[in-house]
């Protein structure tokens, strides 16, 4: 009978890892599902409502964006990292969303109408 060497806990474990057979196919099975959302046209009225709810979010507080992004809608909480008035985008964490793809935005802080 062969002595072969004893097998470390941590190579002995990469024997049992999960293995993916084909690389991207989960990626891609993801891309598939995903359903395309046209962008929806906003009344002027929502828009200037809009524009007033984004003049009351303060940098360092915790919001709640709903927005547009490669055709699809996308919901982000968290803290205001923040607000370029001039390049008109808001940062929340670390996504950067311009004022134009914003759908809808709530807060704390910000006043409903």
């Amino acid at each position: 009978m062969e002595n072969r060497p004893k097998m470390s806990r941590g190579e002995r474990a990469k024997q049992f890892m999960p293995f993916a057979a084909l690389k991207g196919y989960q990626e891609a099975l993801r891309q598939r599902e995903r359903v395309v959302v046209p962008r929806m046209e906003l009344s002027e009225e929502y828009r200037e409502g809009l524009d007033r709810k984004l003049r009351q979010v303060r940098k360092n507080e915790i919001v709640t964006v709903v927005y547009f992004c490669k055709n699809e809608y996308l919901k982000r909480t968290g803290m205001v990292a923040g607000i370029d008035e001039t390049a008109r985008v808001l940062r929340v964490v670390n996504t950067k969303i311009a004022f134009e793809d914003i759908y809808d935005i709530s807060g704390e802080g910000i006043l409903e109408e």
